[in-house]
């Protein structure tokens, strides 16, 4: 969307496979830049963003050195913009038993859950003042979509894992019991954190 509206973009991602896919998806917008780095240690000049944005990685910053780097890079009042989508986990028969599943077969998913590191959000602008807003969002997933999504996130089991096998039989079992036309929806709260940094 950032490019789309014509801003200058930079892609800070560690993850030398993760960064590439951006290159690839991005191509055809010349202001975008790929840069190897992180949000501790961006390799961006001093005072040269507007904004630095995140969605849904912020949990795995480092906050006091992330804000750190995000007050050099920033020009003087620039702003952060921190965003996660927190699915919700008992708004339709769904999305319960798909709660159910991850805390059945989930490695670490009790610790990751976003609910855990959106309470922690004012250490990245404290002592600065910041605002929040939430948004309801929706995606529909067929099923190719839905595997994707969940073994895409950091606390499913691996191919490796001993529950791997068993976690995707439940998926496919509660895709097939609620499925609507092929697809099923996840419903999110989108809660969007902003401010000044100083």
């Amino acid at each position: 969307m950032l490019l789309e509206s014509g801003n200058r973009v930079f892609g800070v991602e560690p993850n030398p496979e993760m960064r590439q896919a951006g290159e690839r998806l991005l191509a055809g917008f010349p202001r975008f830049t790929s840069v190897a780095g992180t949000a501790e240690a961006t390799t961006l000049a001093d005072a040269g963003v507007d904004f630095v944005t995140a969605a849904q990685a912020a949990h795995w910053f480092d906050r006091a050195r992330a804000r750190l780097e995000f007050v050099r890079i920033l020009r003087p009042d620039g702003w952060l913009v921190l965003l996660w989508n927190e699915r919700r986990t008992d708004s339709t028969l769904f999305l319960r038993e798909y709660e159910r599943m991850l805390l059945t077969y989930g490695t670490d998913y009790q610790d990751v859950r976003h609910e855990h590191t959106t309470s922690a959000v004012n250490e990245f602008f404290d002592p600065a003042p910041f605002q929040e807003r939430t948004f309801d969002m929706r995606q529909d997933f067929d099923y190719a979509g839905l595997e994707g999504r969940l073994l895409s996130s950091s606390y499913a089991p691996g191919p490796e894992h001993p529950r791997y096998a068993a976690m995707l039989d439940e998926l496919r079992r509660v895709f097939e019991a609620h499925a609507v036309k092929g697809r099923v929806g996840f419903e999110y709260k989108t809660r969007v954190y902003f401010g000044r940094l100083k």
